[in-house]
């Protein structure tokens, strides 16, 4: 079956549908929806059985849907219509929500039902609800899907009132009034999308990354503190941390880098290296230890990593090395990691100078988790991992995955070729072929297909992934397999060493050359600008690729 996926973006939603159904051996096509004559111009050249929407913002022509069957994906549960459902889901405190896949007609979110999958509502926000239960169950309710599809066994669906747009309006705050709960329940279902419409300093900005404050106390909306770009604010019951702001018409940026020199005299409040979570507040790094094994969370924004951000990391990997047998990895509540820090480097001065600090900081980590040799590296892709991110898991001596998770094994759609000594360990797990081939075609796959391709050693369900994990980590650690692996860096450090000089070689350029495409693809990225067409790898069918062979 030829399968159209027609989507806003290729967001963490498709990319999850896009390669459950590359697994399963569909021909698989993705096409932004653009505009009317775009998309059917698109959906014309290729002619597929069938279209799928996981991510779909834009109203369809009924030339789409009356021509080739089309269903849409709504993160809400049967009778939820309309827009910001997941807004009117966490303010409503539900406790129990759902995604549907219905088919699509003339009415906004009303066609037959064909499948359904209800999921738990965790305390959180909003784009972490979705890129973990609503992505969850789009791929739970994919197989229900085609059973269904297949038996013609669509339910009408409940025609409901539809929501109005949930506006600005909704999310304020009023900081005379509003609790520290209330406050970061509305940038929780604001975030990351609009963002909560602030003004700081007198300047409209919007908020997110809330987070708990237990020990400073302050005046409502004073400043109280700073700490790895985030800042703190008073509340008229205690204080909330925010960790990102947005000028209006610009793009998100760690809290400090957008108020500058309007925080003069606050004071950097520094806590550990590695936090021990014993009181509410804002904090990146932090270690749960069980067993002989210590697992590393680094819960960096959107998984991007700074230079200053990588430091730390590497600090805390040199560090533990001295406090465990067995190191894993975690990465952080909706990322593993993604690599550089694109945001950072677009808001710099010296975008080529920044670029190279950061990319060779992200060297630094690696080369500390690749010469661990007193203790054995796990990497847990417990969530979704790009770019840099992905070659600094597998710099590790274990890759563990968890199914459902995708992986994005390529730079080159931002302009870059590379590091992290990617020339090392992805060839190593997949051969030469292969890792070129990953590389060059920049579209993602699954942890199943990971594992397929030797990036990824074991996968395991959704359900009981941690103690599986914990299972996995706990045997690993041998003498033998220790001084195996102290005797092979001894023998071939200067070779992997070469190949890491050479990857930065190709990369100078990169950075440093005024011309280079990264600089406008970088600014493409991090402005969110719109796509005049779907890119070219994206139209391929996926199917015919020998990685996906």
């Amino acid at each position: 079956m030829k399968i159209l996926l027609l989507c806003t973006a290729f967001n963490s939603q498709t990319q999850a549908v896009y390669t459950w159904l590359q697994d399963r051996g569909y021909q698989v096509i993705v096409s932004y929806a653009i505009s009317d004559v775009q998309m059917l111009e698109e959906i014309e050249s290729v002619s597929p059985d069938l279209i799928l929407c996981p991510f779909l913002k834009r109203y369809l022509p009924e030339s789409i849907y009356a021509h080739t069957p089309t269903y849409i994906f709504h993160p809400g549960p049967l009778g939820d219509r309309g827009p910001n459902a997941l807004e009117y889901a966490l303010q409503s405190h539900t406790k129990t929500w759902g995604l549907v896949i219905l088919r699509a007609n003339a009415l906004y979110d009303g066609g037959d039902i064909y499948a359904q999958e209800d999921f738990k509502v965790r305390d959180t926000y909003k784009a972490s609800l979705y890129r973990q239960e609503i992505v969850q169950a789009s791929l739970q309710a994919m197989g229900q899907f085609f059973k269904k599809l297949k038996n013609n066994e669509g339910i009408p669906q409940l025609l409901n009132p539809i929501h109005a747009q949930f506006t600005q309006a909704k999310r304020a705050i009023d900081w005379s009034i509003d609790s520290t709960d209330t406050i970061i329940e509305k940038i929780y279902l604001s975030d990351s999308l609009p963002g909560v419409l602030d003004e700081l300093f007198g300047i409209p900005c919007y908020l997110y990354g809330a987070h708990k404050e237990d020990n400073f106390r302050g005046k409502p909306k004073e400043i109280l503190a700073k700490r790895n770009g985030a800042i703190c604010l008073g509340t008229r019951d205690g204080a909330v941390w925010i960790s990102h702001l947005k000028k209006v018409g610009s793009f998100k940026l760690p809290a400090t880098y957008v108020l500058k020199d309007k925080l003069e005299g606050i004071k950097e409040e520094r806590l550990p290296l590695i936090f021990d979570k014993s009181y509410n507040t804002f904090y990146e790094i932090s270690v749960d230890k069980r067993d002989s094994v210590a697992y590393l969370y680094f819960n960096f924004h959107n998984g991007a990593m700074s230079a200053e951000q990588c430091i730390r990391l590497k600090y805390a990997v040199e560090y533990l090395k001295t406090e465990c047998e067995v190191l894993v990895l975690m990465g952080g509540m909706d990322f593993f990691s993604n690599g550089i820090h694109l945001n950072i480097l677009e808001d710099s001065q010296k975008p080529g100078e920044d670029g190279w600090s950061n990319i060779n900081a992200m060297n630094d980590l690696v080369h500390s988790i690749l010469y661990a040799d007193e203790i054995v590296t796990v990497a847990s892709f417990g969530r979704n991992a790009g770019a840099g991110g992905v070659f600094m898991g597998l710099a590790c001596d274990y890759v563990v995955a968890k199914e459902g998770v995708v992986l994005n094994p390529h730079y080159k759609t931002l302009g870059l070729s590379g590091s992290e000594y990617h020339t090392y360990s992805l060839p190593k797990r997949v051969g030469e072929e292969i890792a070129e081939e990953l590389l060059e075609i920049c579209l993602p796959i699954s942890s199943v297909k990971a594992k397929a391709l030797g990036m990824v050693d074991e996968v395991y369900a959704d359900k009981n992934y941690y103690e599986d994990l914990h299972q996995f980590a706990k045997t690993l650690y041998d003498d033998d397999f220790i001084w195996s692996k102290q005797e092979y860096l001894e023998k071939n450090g200067s070779k992997i060493e070469a190949l890491k000089e050479k990857e930065l070689e190709v990369m100078h350029p990169e950075f440093w050359e005024h011309e280079s495409a990264f600089h406008t693809l970088r600014q493409e990225f991090v402005y969110k600008i719109c796509p005049r067409e779907t890119p070219a790898r994206l139209k391929v069918k996926s199917t015919k690729e020998k990685v996906y062979a």
